[in-house]
């Protein structure tokens, strides 16, 4: 069985751009949804899991301090850095350590279905642990992502996995896609 790293290859071996994000329509709407649906005009630090060419960092990073995206792949990263260049962007498959930093903003843009139930687990705790306070955005597709993991189940085994401390608000239904906004809670 291919491993996800194998699959992500494969998706971006001729482009950085598999999914046509800089030019859809479809794509460009769901990144301006997803920045609608911060809470705030300004964040501290943000990072963004699974980053790829940097087309929601350049509608996200602008209202940040600083920017970090992380992806898989080294193609999609040197895209995004030349599309973001105030942003910095780093190569890991997750689960790898996260960039040390006090995140107040955490981004999980259709991510979350390329990992396995064992491996969101561990997001969950690296999230608790790493940025405790953290507004969390998850952007899903309800599709066939013809992976392991389909969207809303990867979602809810997210949310499961944060227990009592983030609860998701659902904030869009686009049909395709939806988005789910929280804030993590820090346990005293």
């Amino acid at each position: 069985m291919a491993t996800t790293l194998d699959h992500l290859n494969r998706l971006y071996g001729d482009t950085d751009d598999p999914w046509n994000f800089i030019d859809s329509p479809y794509e460009q709407q769901k990144f301006c949804a997803t920045k609608d649906a911060l809470t705030r005009g300004h964040y501290r630090a943000a990072l963004e899991l699974g980053c790829g060419n940097g087309a929601l960092a350049q509608h996200i990073a602008p209202l940040c301090q600083s920017y970090v995206g992380v992806d898989a792949v080294e193609r999609p990263l040197r895209a995004a850095r030349n599309r973001v260049p105030d942003a910095r962007f780093i190569i890991g498959c997750y689960p790898c350590p996260l960039p040390d930093a006090d995140f107040d903003l955490i981004i999980l843009s259709e991510v979350l279905y390329f990992l396995t139930p064992e491996t969101i687990a561990h997001l969950c705790r690296d999230l608790t642990a790493r940025a405790p306070r953290a507004e969390i955005i998850c952007t899903t597709f309800l599709g066939d992502t013809e992976l392991p993991l389909q969207g809303a189940e990867a979602l809810q085994l997210f949310s499961s996995g944060m227990q009592d401390l983030l609860r998701l608000e659902h904030i869009v239904d686009a049909g395709q896609y939806r988005i789910d906004r929280g804030t993590m809670r820090q346990v005293l």
